[in-house]
């Protein structure tokens, strides 16, 4: 279970993406850093900590964060986050299967995520299964066809996201 975040912990991680610098993470990552040394063992903090650094460009370093924040115990969206984030940082790594393992227990645990799913499809491209990652952005795409144009084609589309992701049976 995740420690509780207080309002007052809420409004200083806020406060740490409001001075946010994405072109210099050093800043931000020393406030994380200082908020962690006050409560180490807050799993939403080591998490925190580890966007930082994968931020920064620094994804070894950030796996080491992400998989404790994991350990310390994550629910609800920051476990979603999370479980994105961690998995992204090992598609960079070039550890394709197993960010393929932890998208697919993100999207056993959050089946309606159009963000697990943008994820998986990014992994499952840098895999070369263009037809699976194709697959998963038709199905997120479809799922929103009332705020496209796409209209009467979202059912068809939907079916070849169903053929592509079976892998095209005849």
């Amino acid at each position: 279970m995740t420690a509780d975040v207080t309002p007052d912990l809420a409004e200083a991680i806020q406060r740490g993406y409001d001075q946010r610098d994405r072109a210099n993470m050093a800043p931000t990552i020393a406030y994380f850093q200082a908020l962690l040394a006050e409560q180490p063992d807050h799993p939403v903090l080591v998490y925190e900590v580890g966007g930082a650094y994968d931020s920064a460009g620094l994804e070894e370093t950030a796996r080491g964060y992400y998989e404790r924040a994991l350990a310390l115990g994550l629910d609800g969206d920051t476990l979603r986050r999370c479980l994105c984030q961690y998995a992204s940082t090992l598609r960079w790594l070039g550890e394709l299967e197993t960010s393929l393992v932890v998208l697919d227990r993100a999207r056993k645990e959050f089946p309606n995520s159009d963000s697990v799913r943008v994820f998986r499809a990014l992994t499952l491209n840098e895999a070369q299964r263009s037809d699976e990652a194709v697959a998963e952005l038709l199905t997120v795409v479809t799922g929103h066809a009332k705020a496209t144009d796409l209209g009467r084609w979202a059912v068809g589309l939907r079916g070849l996201a169903q053929w592509l992701a079976e892998g095209r049976p005849e």
